[in-house]
This record gives structure tokens, C-alpha cells and sequence, in this order.
């Protein structure tokens, strides 16, 4: 499973940690189209609909802090 599906699955709220994945996901994600990539998580049952409705979630909340 991707780092940061990981990370969000634990309910983790230890922000420092949650920084941490998102970075080794930012690396893991340079060059690659994300819509290609989440529907092939979707499609291989990787992850949920419910999963990612809940991540795209979180990232509306936490937009600011990556600008």
C-alpha cells in the first residue's frame, strides 16, 4: 500500500509523521499523471472509493499548509 494511504488508514495524528509520508509520496509521484494512478488503485481494489473520498478530504483541510 502507498505510504501515505498508510499513514491516513492509521488515523495517525501525529502531524510530524503524516509530513514525513507525504514527502516519500511527493517523491514516489514525480513524473507520474496522479488521475492514472488513483483510478489504478481504485480499479485493483488497493483502495476504496470510501478511502480516497476520505484523503481527498483531508487534503481540501490541509491545502494551505503545502502552498
Amino acid at each position: 500500500m502507498n505510504s501515505i494511504f498508510s499513514a491516513l488508514n492509521k488515523n495517525n495524528n501525529n502531524s510530524g509523521n503524516v509530513l514525513q509520508h507525504f514527502q516519500q509520496f511527493k517523491k514516489q509521484m514525480q513524473g507520474v499523471n496522479p488521475q492514472e494512478e488513483v483510478q489504478k488503485l481504485l480499479q485493483s481494489g488497493k483502495i476504496s472509493q470510501a478511502q480516497l473520498d476520505k484523503a481527498q478530504q483531508m487534503a481540501q483541510q490541509m491545502q494551505g499548509l503545502f502552498k
